[in-house]
């Protein structure tokens, strides 16, 4: 078969479409080829593309859309995914890259042992801070805002299954108190068994996501830093898979972050 080949990817049940950058370029992809691809019924399907380019020394550029076709900045999952698959593709080390990113440039590995995990390595984080000026809405607790690669509002609440949750999600992704871009809304609460789960609302998706990498870390620092959870803690994503998330509270920031989480290579075929 001739054409593109590309590399369909699961992190925790965000996926993505993945292609290798020896082959193809971001600009031959306007947003309106992106959200064909990205279509669940008439493309391959997922939450966003990715394109690998390898840059030597170990370096990999990730260039990233959401399945709407706007460029984001980082996502988690997708650089987890993406340091699996160039490992297999042989792009760079697999024991240690640096991911290259529009948020700036990351230490990443994948993980020995069982399963296709990875972990990458995140920037000092500001700790949350209440968004001045918002109404989380009833049924929803303390609220907090950071940035981890891209904005993040985190809120508890103690029903993960409230039919109206994504409703929720939805009002508050453009809330004025969050900026003028908006920000992802990630909803932490206890599961059956007691442990951190959580549900995001994902802008640029406009809709659920079955796993937020970095919006797990946002969630993290803030149950550390309410004194709710201590660090290292695993949080369940909506998919049921596992985020471990690592880092020390110093200060002002979170500092010697880590994200680790699956980066599944599900198929591979041919535009």
């Amino acid at each position: 078969m001739k054409g593109t080949v590309f590399y369909k990817m699961s992190g925790s049940g965000n996926d993505f479409v993945i292609l290798d950058g020896r082959y193809t370029t971001p600009e031959a992809w306007p947003a309106e080829a992106i959200v064909e691809l990205c279509h669940r019924r008439m493309g391959v399907g997922a939450d966003g593309l990715v394109i690998l380019t390898p840059e030597g020394h170990g370096r990999v550029r990730m260039d990233f859309w959401n399945c709407d076709g706007s460029r984001a900045d980082m996502c988690g999952n997708a650089a987890l995914c993406s340091t699996r698959l160039s490992a297999f593709l042989r792009l760079a080390p697999a024991e240690g890259m640096q991911l290259v990113t529009r948020a700036g440039t990351f230490p990443v590995r994948a993980e020995s042992g069982p399963g296709e995990r990875a972990a990458l390595n995140l920037p000092d984080v500001h700790l949350p801070a209440p968004p001045v000026g918002l109404e989380p809405g009833p049924g929803l607790g303390s609220a907090t805002l950071t940035t981890v690669g891209v904005p993040h509002l985190v809120l508890l609440t103690d029903d993960l299954e409230r039919p109206d949750l994504m409703d929720q999600g939805r009002r508050l992704r453009s809330d004025r108190a969050l900026g003028p871009a908006g920000a992802n809304v990630n909803f932490i609460g206890r599961g059956p068994d007691r442990g951190w789960c959580i549900r995001t609302y994902e802008r640029g998706v406009e809709a659920e996501t079955l796993a937020c990498g970095t919006g797990s870390v946002a969630a993290a620092i803030a149950l550390a830093m309410a004194g709710q959870a201590t660090l290292p803690v695993d949080i369940t994503t909506r998919s049921g898979r596992v985020l471990s998330i690592s880092a020390t509270l110093s200060g002002p920031m979170a500092t010697n972050v880590w994200l680790s989480g699956e980066g599944r290579l599900v198929f591979t075929g041919v535009l």
